[in-house]
């Protein structure tokens, strides 16, 4: 039996092993993709200094945010021309283009060869090669910077998506974190009522059923924040959606609250009776007793509750993609519409191709919620031996 068990806990041990490995070599793949869309290359006539564009300087020409090329190329002062591949249909017909469009690398040619200020998003394979007057923009992998500094999430951008993750991560920590806020005194105070202050038939009673509200499916949660809370929200706080950050957190708090008070219920019941008593002969109130002995014997526990409970709502999927509107912006607010990493992923993973850049960074995403989780795992650790160090 205890080889048995041992070769249990090593299997177990290397597939969690290898599961976090396969999480950041796909996410990590991420970074070897082109910031332009695969397929495709940009192009400009020669007489252009840029060499080179960054991804977001790129969304900003084709959506026409930027317009002179002295905004990214210094002294070049020359207006934009946007040419995506499809126009040159409008200029030139099949006849001209040949048989096969076997022409067609030649007409791109003289397009971009006869306007200074002209950047042609076009498929590689029809990429004018060798022509006098084209010159072939830099192709530039994803970085850093792109996905964690940036400021949108757009992975269907044309030409140059946009995987900037901020706006995820905020919109997480943001719903994430007030839920916490709203559980973690509500739960502790019912943990410490019905360790400290109810009665046995009580207890019996409302434990139960505090733990049975733990195992009802988050979709049901969901359903209830979108026909109760949003509403609710909408019209308490006068806003144009009820879809936002603040009932995130709150359906995430109604969802944490079960974990938090059984774990630390069981933690302060746990605490000795010796303990309890010597502190009342010491002339303790039933209140000092609470705090002051039975809450600092119980850190342990308490600091697990809360792991647990932020886990759960850092974790969440389904009923925070229902309630919190799905806006992938950077919130000012917590009254207003945000998206989190679980959402993200449930949403987008299905629809993505296998092996793709959006692919990828949705399991970057996957490693960046396990290291949340790990960070703040470890910090709840510290936080209880320090307590535990301290003593009583």
């Amino acid at each position: 039996m205890e080889g048995l068990f041992s070769l249990s806990g090593a299997v177990t041990t290397v597939v969690i092993l290898l599961i976090t490995v396969f999480l950041f070599c796909e996410g990590l793949g991420l970074f070897k993709s082109s910031a332009v869309e695969k397929g495709y290359v940009l192009c400009v006539n020669s007489a252009n200094p840029v060499n080179s564009l960054k991804s977001y300087d790129i969304k900003q020409i084709f959506d026409y945010e930027i317009e002179n090329w002295i905004n990214v190329a210094g002294d070049y002062d020359k207006e934009i021309t946007v040419f995506r591949f499809e126009e040159v249909f409008d200029r030139y017909s099949e006849d001209e283009l040949g048989a096969d469009y076997n022409l067609l690398p030649e007409k791109l040619g003289e397009i971009i060869s006869s306007d200074a200020g002209i950047i042609a998003f076009i498929p590689e394979k029809y990429t004018p090669k060798n022509v006098e007057g084209v010159k072939i923009l830099k192709e530039n992998n994803i970085s850093l910077s792109d996905f964690f500094a940036g400021s949108e999430w757009i992975p269907t951008a044309t030409p140059a998506p946009q995987f900037g993750v901020l706006p995820l991560i905020t919109g997480t920590l943001w719903v994430s974190l007030f839920a916490i806020l709203i559980a973690l005194p509500l739960g502790i105070g019912v943990a410490v009522y019905l360790s400290e202050l109810a009665g046995e038939r009580m207890r019996k009673l409302l434990k139960p059923l505090i733990e049975l509200l733990a195992g009802i499916p988050s979709v049901v949660y969901g359903f209830f924040g979108l026909i109760v809370l949003v509403p609710l929200v909408q019209r308490v706080f006068n806003l144009s959606v009820g879809e936002t950050g603040f009932t995130g957190s709150v359906i995430l708090a109604i969802m944490a609250l079960p974990t938090i008070i059984s774990v630390a219920e069981d933690a302060m019941r746990n605490t000795p009776r010796a303990m309890r008593e010597a502190s009342l002969a010491l002339g303790a109130t039933h209140w000092q007793t609470i705090y002051k002995v039975i809450i600092p014997y119980a850190a342990s526990g308490i600091s697990a509750a809360v792991v647990l409970g932020i886990g759960r709502a850092i974790g969440e999927t389904m009923a925070v993609l229902m309630v919190t509107g799905n806006a992938a912006v950077i919130p000012a607010t917590l009254f207003e519409p945000v998206r989190t990493i679980p959402a993200t992923i449930a949403a987008e993973l299905g629809e993505t191709a296998a092996g793709s850049s959006h692919y990828q960074a949705l399991f970057l995403l996957g490693c960046i919620l396990f290291i949340i989780t790990m960070l703040i795992s470890i910090t709840a650790e510290m936080i209880s031996k320090r307590q535990l160090n301290k003593g009583l």
